[in-house]
């Protein structure tokens, strides 16, 4: 099981990603694993020594109880503290971005894999759909 965020690609030149662990409660996991999750304008923040991902929202698991739950909590990431101090330091000198990019299962546990990209203008959005869609018609053309 796979969740994607397609906007990240569209919104952020992502120049290089990492994965890391998800602190979830036990309603979450299974919701997680049902694919009730919208990674969509969600982003991750290192605050202090700790990482964080914010606004992604997760569903409430239909069996649990509804009480007290927060779908878009801010949730904790699983790093280890060289890679926190190597994001930062990305982070603070070049202006980047912690994005993440999927969400996804490895066995029992739950990753999510983050992105550290670099914010897209408007116009070098437009420019990566004419390109595309010169790639698509080259396509169709070699094709038949």
């Amino acid at each position: 099981m796979k969740i994607t965020n397609s906007r990240a690609f569209y919104d952020y030149r992502i120049l290089e990603s990492l994965e890391a662990g998800i602190n979830l409660n036990g309603a979450e996991v299974k919701a997680v694993r049902l694919g009730h999750v919208d990674l969509k304008g969600s982003y991750a923040r290192i605050i202090g020594s700790e990482a964080y991902l914010v606004n992604a929202k997760i569903l409430p698991y239909s069996y649990a109880r509804p009480e007290d739950y927060e779908p878009t909590r801010t949730r904790k990431l699983l790093l280890h503290k060289a890679q926190l101090l190597a994001l930062k330091s990305k982070m603070d000198g070049q202006s980047l971005t912690l994005v993440p990019l999927s969400l996804y299962t490895t066995r029992r546990y739950i990753k999510v894999q983050l992105g550290l990209g670099k914010g897209k203008k408007e116009y070098q959005k437009r420019e990566a759909i004419k390109r595309q869609d010169l790639d698509r018609e080259l396509e169709q053309e070699f094709r038949g």
